[in-house]
């Protein structure tokens, strides 16, 4: 081993440290507790969309980060925290409140859901996939995914089925109109 890489190591193994200290979770965040099928959510998680604060102050060198966020160059450093539309954002939340999530991604703006199973049809599973497209609060700006599976009473096995088109139309539409009053509550 040479003796010049000595100190490089003794670099690399200090900003591997100041990187595990800065990536350290947040002793403030609030978890909110749900009732129903829906379970924990972590608030933070979930509001990301409507001004909640965004965890970049606990980061590396502050706010953003070493290189900044993607969200403050794009739209000028409003600080904003979130890369979509933040009225549909929280509204696509609200409309599937009553299904669990596995993935809520403000930046991407992907909402992917677990398997629900409705107490009125035990035979039947759906899943949704909420992809907001825009920063804008448009109609083309929320794109809805249902996915549905079906099982017979003597069969222990999920088999994919159609879905009514008008389901994902439905839903989009309540997402919609649920951005809409969220915006006229907030004065916007």
């Amino acid at each position: 081993m040479s003796g010049s890489s000595h100190p490089i190591r003794l670099i690399v193994v200090g900003l591997l440290t100041l990187g595990l200290v800065a990536c350290g979770g947040d002793p403030n965040a609030v978890t909110e507790k749900r009732s129903g099928p829906s379970g924990d959510r972590n608030i933070r998680d979930l509001q990301a969309g409507l001004g909640g604060r965004n965890q970049e102050t606990g980061s590396l060198f502050g706010p953003g980060g070493i290189f900044g966020s993607k969200a403050d160059k794009k739209d000028g450093g409003d600080g904003s925290g979130v890369a979509v539309n933040a009225f549909l954002w929280r509204a696509s939340l609200d409309t599937i409140n009553f299904i669990p999530l596995v993935s809520a991604d403000p930046f991407g703006g992907v909402i992917i859901t677990d398997w629900y199973t409705p107490a009125e049809a035990p035979n039947e599973r759906m899943k949704v996939q909420i992809t907001i497209l825009d920063r804008d609060l448009r109609a083309d700006g929320v794109r809805v995914a249902v996915f549905k599976q079906t099982t017979g009473p003597k069969n222990a096995n999920w088999v994919d089925a159609q879905v009514d088109p008008r389901t994902n139309t439905d839903i989009e539409n309540a997402i919609l109109t649920r951005a809409r009053q969220l915006r006229i509550a907030q004065g916007g």
